[in-house]
């Protein structure tokens, strides 16, 4: 080898180890930066699915008493109607009493 052969190829080593990608502990403050929002966002969505899902729980648990209190007014609703009937009928056999 000539001797400008050497510094040109300890140049180019030079600068081949020079475009190796940093790790995280040499990152600049605008990736520094750049990390804490990305990981503050992915906090913030992670409180907001928590809040989305005790949401849908409190969404699903409504419906169920929905779906319970119509059964109940339903089954109340027969009930009144039931006794309703009972009181027309008797008016009726009390009507046919005093006709006859």
């Amino acid at each position: 080898m000539s001797r400008t052969c050497i510094p040109i190829a300890l140049l180019a080593a030079t600068l081949l180890a020079g475009c190796n990608k940093p790790d995280d502990t040499a990152i600049g403050p605008a990736q520094q930066a750049g990390k804490a929002i990305d990981d503050a966002g992915a906090k913030v969505a992670g409180k907001v699915q928590e809040q989305v899902d005790k949401a849908d729980a409190a969404a699903q648990k409504a419906r169920e008493h929905a779906r319970e209190a119509t059964e109940q007014a339903r089954g109340n609703l027969d009930k009144a109607t039931e006794a309703v009937g009972k009181k027309v009928e008797q008016a009726g056999e009390k009507i046919q009493q005093a006709a006859h």
